[in-house]
C-alpha cells in the first residue's frame, strides 16, 4: 500500500462512483479526506462513515463548484478543518447524451460548469494553498471521451478533452512550485452514472474492450493514490488509461 500517512485530500464528488472509492482508498493508505457532494448528504454520510469504521479521518463538506464563490468557501473550509490540503482530486462530473441539434443552451452551459469550470476554479483556489505549502498533487478525472470523442455526448467529450489540456499546461507551469498535477482516462466503469447504459447495452459495450469487462471503480482509485503517493514524485503532465484496452494511446 502506498503511504499518505499525514496528507489532507480533498475529493470532489466523493458521495458515489470513482469518487467514493478514491476518498476511501486514500483514506486507507493513511490520508485525511474531505469528501466533497453537491447534493447527495446521505451518501456523502455514508463514505465518510466507511472512512471512519476503517479507522480513517473524514468530513463532509456541501458546495456547488460550479460557482467560483462556493470553492472559495470549501477549500477555506478545508483550511479550518486540517490546516491544510496537500492532495486535490478533480472527479465530480455529469454525463448526459445529448446529439448536437438538439443541445440546448441550457445543457451545454451545465456540462461546462461542472466538467470543467469546476476544475478550473478548485486548481485555482487549491494552487494558492500549495503554493504557500511547497508543493502538492493535483490529480483530474478525465475520460476516453476527451481522447476519441463520443457521439451524442459532444459537450461531455469537449470538457474531458479540455481537462486533458489543462492538465498538461498546469503541469508545466507549476512544476517549479513542486506541484504535480496528472490525469486518469477512465473507460467504461461500473458506477450509478452508467448503470443505465449498461443495462440497454453491455455486450456491445463490451465487445470493443480487449479484456471483456468493464472496469471497478477501485481499479481507477488504485491510480489516484499511486498518483497522490512519493513514489510519482517524478511523474507529472501524464494522462493514465484505464479502460481495458478499448482505447490505446500513448
Amino acid at each position: 500500500m502506498f503511504d499518505l500517512t499525514g496528507k489532507v485530500a480533498l475529493v470532489t464528488g466523493a458521495s458515489r462512483g470513482i469518487g467514493k472509492s478514491i476518498a476511501i482508498m486514500m483514506a486507507q493508505a493513511g490520508a485525511k479526506i474531505a469528501v466533497h457532494y453537491k447534493l447527495a448528504h446521505k451518501e456523502a454520510e455514508i463514505t465518510k462513515q466507511e472512512i471512519q469504521k476503517s479507522g480513517g479521518e473524514a468530513f463532509c463538506i456541501k458546495a456547488d463548484i460550479a460557482h467560483y464563490n462556493e470553492v472559495e468557501v470549501m477549500i477555506a473550509e478545508v483550511l479550518q478543518q486540517y490546516g491544510t490540503l496537500d492532495i486535490l482530486v478533480n472527479n465530480a462530473g455529469i454525463w448526459k447524451e445529448a446529439a448536437i441539434d438538439t443541445m440546448t443552451e441550457e445543457q451545454l452551459e451545465e456540462t461546462l460548469a461542472i466538467n470543467l469550470k469546476s476544475v478550473f476554479y478548485c486548481c485555482k483556489c487549491a494552487v494558492a494553498v500549495m503554493k504557500k505549502n511547497g508543493g502538492g498533487k493535483i490529480i483530474n478525472i478525465s475520460s476516453t471521451a476527451g481522447q476519441r470523442g463520443e457521439a451524442f455526448h459532444s459537450h461531455y467529450a469537449a470538457t474531458k478533452g479540455a481537462v486533458i489540456s489543462f492538465t498538461k499546461s498546469l503541469a508545466a507551469e507549476l512544476a517549479s512550485c513542486n506541484i504535480l498535477v496528472n490525469a486518469i482516462a477512465p473507460g467504461w466503469v461500473d458506477t450509478d452514472m452508467s448503470t443505465e447504459a449498461l443495462k440497454n447495452e453491455y455486450d456491445k459495450i463490451i465487445s470493443v474492450i480487449p479484456l471483456r469487462r468493464v472496469g471497478k471503480p477501485e481499479e481507477i482509485a488504485g491510480a489516484a493514490v499511486y498518483l497522490a503517493s512519493k513514489e510519482a514524485s517524478f511523474v507529472t503532465g501524464e494522462i493514465i488509461n484505464i479502460n481495458g484496452g478499448a482505447v490505446l494511446c500513448g
